[in-house]
């Protein structure tokens, strides 16, 4: 009985982990869009950032309540929008600082000139302090919105002008400096900190079947190798399933295995990188290679793509996509032994989108540009098309030459594929069953390409 209840107990136990795991999981994918990174970094920063000033201007007594309204509104500027045309340090603070000394310089003017002297706000005062603001956001380039703000606010301040404006000074760099150093230090950096396979996918497993230097399976596996180099852990298995096993036997291997193992010795000269060699008895299943990679801590399979008869993909590479581990299906156009350039077409900046990015990136290497691309079907949502693709390739270092362009994916790719040594597609499995029966997934019409093909499978993280 009492055994009973303890193992009901560890399996809820095991159950609520999977839960929590999967949770965070959920919230990670949902952190790593773009769009909704800046909207909770707008929910915490601004309200304790205009909790931080609050309580400094309670603590000192020196700053006036009015300075908060422009003050929240830029902050919320520079946060909403990071890389915006307002969102520098030098229109933030340059602005707000100089409305609020317009303002304070068209007081002086119409005090001296003894124009308004009735009671209340002057008029002549508020449009020469606007005037003077646009003059100078103008002139100076600043363009910063809250400077009007600024500029009419300190008008009501009575005798404490010369406190209001040092107050902006003051609360505005506050607000700059923290900016800065969340742009920089987290912002710009989020592909570090946010996306897998910046830090991961670097132990690589190469399921072959019937392999050699000159064939699409040697081709294959110098493609891993070369993803598994682009970081410092990087390793790569070779995975080969034998029907005799007498030719794996380790006492005297046979002649598959150590043809093997010479082709693992000259991977990992070739690319400095560790690379383990696995044979099995039997066939080579799904189950066996996602087994294998499971043993060897792997978190990333390239395969060679594969078909069934009639079209579509084949029960083995649907095997491999239906688990927690990412997965590359690698078609092979020629036998290439370095890819320098990599294109990759985009539908939005999600999860599969920066992983085709950061597989391109590690293929192709530093120095040469990596393309991407995105396809639209009219002029209209070229702007948002550009915001789009901007989001995603602004996340990552090195170089990069982007695409919009009014026409089908298909045709683009197929005109321009000759271009290109590797393109990089989605596998769509992240789609609906019915939205891959409306619109078929990419890489299925791409069967005519002049290039090599890279179809990118992110794995169900549990």
């Amino acid at each position: 009985m009492l055994e009973s209840v303890l193992a009901r107990l560890r399996a809820t136990r095991r159950r609520l982990r999977r839960l929590e795991r999967r949770e965070f999981d959920a919230f990670v994918r949902w952190i790593e869009r773009t769009g909704n990174l800046i909207h909770l970094s707008v929910l915490l920063f601004v309200p304790l950032l205009i909790a931080a000033v609050t309580w400094l201007a309670n603590a000192t007594a020196a700053v006036s309540f009015l300075l908060f309204p422009p003050l929240a509104s830029g902050t919320y500027t520079l946060f909403a929008d990071p890389e915006g045309r307002y969102s520098t340090p030098t229109k933030f603070v340059g602005g707000m600082t100089a409305g609020a000394l317009c303002g304070w310089l068209s007081i002086a003017l119409v005090d001296a000139a003894g124009v308004d002297g009735a009671a209340g706000v002057s008029a002549t005062g508020a449009a020469l302090g606007i005037f003077l603001t646009g003059a100078v956001t103008w002139a100076l380039d600043l363009e910063e919105p809250t400077a009007f703000s600024t500029a009419l606010l300190v008008l009501v301040t009575g005798n404490a002008q010369v406190v209001y404006v040092l107050g902006i000074v003051v609360s505005s760099s506050f607000v700059a400096a923290v900016f800065v150093v969340w742009r920089n230090r987290f912002y710009e950096r989020r592909a570090q900190y946010l996306y897998r396979t910046t830090d991961g996918d670097d132990r690589v497993l190469v399921p072959l079947d019937g392999w050699g230097e000159d064939d699409d399976a040697g081709t294959v596996a110098r493609f891993a190798a070369e993803l598994a180099s682009a970081h410092d852990a990087g390793k790569i298995v070779l995975l080969d399933a034998i029907d005799d096993a007498a030719d794996i036997a380790e006492d005297e291997p046979g002649p598959a295995a150590r043809r093997l193992e010479s082709f693992a010795a000259d991977l990992s000269s070739a690319y400095d990188i560790p690379c383990e060699v696995v044979v099995a008895a039997g066939d080579r299943t799904s189950s066996l290679v996602l087994r294998t990679a499971r043993e060897h801590n792997c978190d990333l399979i390239v395969t060679p793509y594969a078909e069934r008869e009639g079209g579509g993909l084949s029960p083995f590479i649907v095997g491999l996509f239906d688990s927690e581990i990412d997965v590359i299906a690698f078609r092979s156009a020629e036998n290439r032994q370095r890819w320098q350039h990599a294109l990759v077409p985009v539908r939005g900046a999600g999860d599969t989108a920066r992983a085709m990015v950061d597989f391109a990136q590690r293929i192709t290497g530093s120095w040469t540009p990596t393309s991407v691309c995105t396809c639209i079907d009219r002029e209209s949502e070229r702007r948002s098309a550009e915001t789009t693709v901007a989001d995603l390739v602004d996340a990552f270092d090195g170089r990069f030459e982007t695409h919009v362009v009014t026409e089908p994916v298909e045709s683009y790719l197929e005109r321009v594929s000759s271009q290109y040594d590797v393109i990089f597609v989605g596998s769509s499995t992240d789609r609906s069953a019915a939205s891959r029966f409306v619109s078929p997934p990419t890489f299925e019409r791409l069967s005519d390409l002049e290039t090599d093909v890279a179809i990118v499978h992110r794995g169900r993280h549990q």
